[in-house]
């Protein structure tokens, strides 16, 4: 099995936030190669495609994240 893109691992990331966040630190890890592999400094998220598109859930997704050293952004 290949190594996700950083696209790939954001779409797992989408999928593992409506699973009820089944193995989110899998994914997360996953990303942080991603990311480090294509020279990326932060993921983008679509907010619509998270499970709280609310002020206070994207907070904690960007806390949640960054605490496994993932910065994260959303796009506009």
């Amino acid at each position: 099995m290949s190594e996700p893109t950083v696209a790939e691992a954001t779409d797992i990331i989408y999928a593992s936030l409506q699973s009820d966040n089944a193995d989110i630190d899998k994914h997360i890890a996953a990303l942080k190669l991603a990311l480090t592999r294509e020279g990326a400094k932060e993921a983008v998220f679509d907010p619509t495609k998270l499970a709280q598109n609310n002020r206070s859930g994207r907070k904690l997704m960007q806390a949640y994240f960054r605490q496994r050293g993932v910065s994260v952004k959303f796009s506009a």
